[in-house]
């Protein structure tokens, strides 16, 4: 059962418990010692129907009130677990990506919980970002070994999300961090905000992910539509394709919009990787956020790019692990905490 003393006998087991807070979930999880998850928790942050987000004031007040019950569902997971399962660590991000001028209020709810976690514990706190805890969650859960393989070179990967449309170089980090350096990004709406602004337009509930997809999956007939994106560089925009998808919700059914922007997103993303492996000559992506669940999404780029006139090898996180969560966070605690045989 669960233990939240950081005390421990000879040889007993040890989690690590990870905290995220993002704009949009209340995110904890568990990780024991061999990096086994054992207990997760999240619930989205309430936003009312038709509207398209919380300002951050709103977001961090609903954290406030949303961890408790949060940790208390995460404890109920483990009460059935005979084995007592003390926390060695805890792990929190404090921010949305791995740069000390990356700020966003709602970190804080997070950040002033864990720090109250750790020191009563007496265990270390270890703050990572919204950003790696993404990216360690792909890893987590597209690889048995936890990623540790594609950890030892280079690779690419891709965060999409509502807050972050990214395309970045990740390298193996100090003391068990990652080593980021951002290629390239959005000039205007990240692809989650283009979802979620289509989607709720459509009259879909917010965050629209798992919605849309539905939504398009019933298209029907071999009417297509189309809609024209851009890929500058490493620079990518979306702003077109919202406007002309909002043109055409008052003409078209919705499955057919939401079709096009899954395929428009589809094309930017297979454009912009196309150049990114050509010129780095890397071919490994890991592909994670809330937008990469989208089945469409894996499936249309699984087959553009794996095809062997690229040449490239696609890791997608599980649809589970796409979304905010607090699995990848932990996982970062895990790898500073216990041995290097764990990197």
């Amino acid at each position: 059962m669960p233990d939240l003393s950081g005390s421990m006998g000879p040889g007993q087991a040890a989690g690590v418990l990870g905290v995220d807070t993002s704009c949009y979930t209340t995110s904890l999880a568990l990780v024991d010692q061999e990096g086994k998850l054992r207990a997760e928790a999240r619930k989205i942050l309430p936003v009312a129907q038709g509207e398209r987000g919380l300002r951050q004031g709103e977001a961090l007040f609903c954290h406030v009130q949303q961890l408790p019950g949060v940790m208390e569902a995460l404890y109920a997971t483990l009460q059935g677990q005979a084995e007592a399962l003390p926390v060695k660590a805890v792990a929190v991000a404090v921010r949305p990506r791995p740069d000390e001028a990356s700020y966003l209020p709602v970190f804080r709810a997070g950040e002033s919980m864990a720090r109250c976690l750790a020191a009563v514990l007496q265990v270390p706190l270890i703050a990572t970002s919204h950003q790696e805890g993404h990216l360690m969650a792909g890893l987590y859960s597209a690889f048995a070994d936890h990623g540790r393989e594609w950890l030892e070179r280079p690779f690419l990967a891709v965060h999409l999300s509502g807050g972050t449309t990214e395309l970045l170089l990740v390298q193996p980090g100090q003391d068990g961090a990652l080593a980021i350096d951002k290629l390239g990004g959005t000039t205007d709406l990240h692809a989650g905000q283009l979802v979620d602004r289509i989607g709720v337009a459509l009259g879909l509930p917010f965050p629209a992910g798992p919605a849309f997809e539905g939504l398009a999956a019933t298209v029907e007939g071999t009417q297509e539509l189309t809609f024209t994106t851009y890929v500058h560089g490493y620079e990518v925009s979306f702003s077109g394709v919202e406007a002309q998808a909002l043109r055409q919700i008052a003409h078209c059914p919705g499955p057919l919009v939401a079709r096009a922007v899954e395929a428009a997103l589809a094309k930017t993303l297979e454009k912009w990787l196309r150049r990114a492996i050509e010129e780095t000559g890397l071919r490994r992506v890991l592909i994670v956020g809330g937008v990469a669940a989208n089945g469409y999404l894996r499936q249309r780029l699984r087959r553009r790019l794996e095809h062997r006139a690229v040449g490239a090898t696609l890791a997608f996180a599980t649809p589970a692990l796409s979304g905010d969560n607090a699995v990848g966070v932990a996982v970062m605690g895990w790898r500073q905490v216990f041995s290097k045989d764990n990197r």
